[in-house]
């Protein structure tokens, strides 16, 4: 059963092979975090960046376009800053809880890995890897809080053979 069950609105993420680089990039997210794949599924949208630039500024209020947007199903933020979020429970195999939601939008995604002298394989699995984290209730506002999600996405990049993007 996948993890991830991808929604494609541009044609170039199914070209690129979005569905199976994020069901990757999702299962390696969860290991790392010692979570199981099995009970949980995540919704995601490949998208460019008219529809993400309508999306964040509907839910963010900034009419721009961004690299990668996510929507936990539930608050699950750690109650004090540094903390480590409470972990959801998973659901059952054949009714998995759902963690949320996460649109990418290819434009900016392109875009900024030709800026930073990435490749573009690796800079998706970054921010999809940043999305799922964001599900978990991992966060980037604080900088103790920061520090322990990058410290994870590092790791968890490492075990996909993705170099240290900062």
């Amino acid at each position: 059963m996948e993890l991830v069950e991808t929604a494609i609105e541009d044609a170039r993420w199914e070209a690129f092979g979005l569905g199976p680089l994020a069901e990757r990039a999702a299962r390696a997210a969860l290991a790392v975090v010692g979570l199981p794949v099995e009970g949980f599924a995540i919704s995601l949208l490949g998208c460019d960046d008219a529809r993400i630039a309508v999306l964040n500024a509907d839910f963010r209020g900034k009419p721009q376009p961004t690299n990668v947007l996510s929507w936990p199903s539930e608050e699950r933020g750690a109650d004090f800053v540094g903390d480590l979020p409470a972990l959801p429970d998973p659901g059952a195999v054949d009714d998995p809880d759902s963690l949320g939601d996460i649109a990418i939008a290819w434009d900016t995604c392109a875009r900024e890995a030709e800026e930073q002298g990435k490749g573009m394989g690796d800079h998706v699995i970054h921010l999809l890897v940043h999305g799922v984290l964001h599900l978990l209730g991992y966060d980037h506002v604080e900088d103790e809080d920061a520090a322990l999600m990058e410290g994870l996405e590092v790791r968890i990049l490492a075990s996909l053979g993705v170099s240290d993007p900062y």
